[in-house]
């Protein structure tokens, strides 16, 4: 199923993100928590992409697996920075050979030497290859807080538009952990004219170590509620994965409640979490 339809039934959806091995030995165990997080029945996933696409064959395999055993629609990453046209279609035949109908298209991370094919230079341009390579529902990335590469916010929505008007038929949010950043975020791209659906990310921090490799990433802002409890409970792994979760739930329960339907959640492979997660919405959900 592609899922513009699924967000166009008017429904909250949650979502969870899975990613492939870096390795064959350890298939086995990711399949086993993308797996496990498929028997939750989410209304789709995720399945991530290596850098320099080392990974690509693991995507297809895990994305076709979600599918054709647990019936459940998967979302498959594919990245164009340091790929060529040749790769980028060798993945997209695997795709419709699978019956994945769905892609989400990003740059990915430019690789520490710096050398990449010079093929592709912005993902509006893979969004571009991906709809005239077959009827694909085409998914992209946006970011409230501004990709950490971008000069400002407005040039970085900028980059959104183009997105959209290349193809895209839904974006997902990079992580954030204050929610008035997605609104007023929500609120500036409605005003620059996109209008597609715009999915909010959230990432459920569990250990102490998540904070300093997600602001490196991404450069969010951790307002100072979320602090504290990293303050508090960081030296307690049970505790803080406990704490981690609320605040993931809190944040996704006040999105629902201020009318956002679409949520994903980047579940970092972790069955425990993902399903403590819609436990905790069961009702809200319904």
């Amino acid at each position: 199923m592609k899922i513009r339809d699924i967000l166009a039934q008017d429904k909250i959806t949650i979502s969870f993100e899975v990613f492939p091995p870096k390795t064959e030995d350890a298939y086995d165990s990711v399949e086993r928590a993308a797996a496990e997080i498929a028997t939750l029945k989410p209304d789709f996933m995720s399945i991530t992409y290596g850098a320099g696409g080392g990974t690509s064959d693991y995507t297809v395999d895990i994305a076709s697996t979600i599918k054709d055993t647990y019936g459940v629609t998967p979302l498959a990453h594919l990245t164009c920075v340091s790929s060529t046209k040749e790769k980028v279609h060798h993945v997209l035949d695997q795709l419709k050979e699978k019956g994945i109908e769905n892609v989400l298209a990003l740059r990915g991370d430019i690789p520490k030497d710096g050398r990449t094919p010079e093929v592709y230079h912005y993902a509006s341009e893979l969004i571009r290859e991906i709809k005239d390579s077959g009827d694909f529902c085409i998914g992209a990335a946006c970011y409230p807080e501004g990709h950490v590469e971008s000069a400002n916010k407005s040039i970085d929505m900028d980059y959104l538009k183009q997105k959209v008007e290349a193809g895209c038929d839904f974006a997902t949010t990079q992580m954030f952990f204050d929610n008035s950043v997605f609104y007023s975020y929500l609120y500036r791209i409605r005003e620059k004219g996109i209008t597609v659906p715009i999915i909010a990310g959230i990432m459920p921090i569990t250990s102490a170590s998540q904070v300093s490799r997600s602001v490196q990433m991404s450069g969010c802002y951790m307002p100072a509620r979320f602090m504290s409890l990293v303050d508090k409970f960081g030296d307690k792994p049970v505790a803080m994965k406990q704490a981690g979760i609320a605040y993931a739930t809190d944040q996704i329960i006040d999105l629902i409640a201020n009318g956002i339907k679409g949520i994903h959640v980047y579940s970092m492979n972790k069955p425990d979490v993902a399903r403590k997660i819609k436990e905790n919405l069961s009702e809200i959900l319904k």
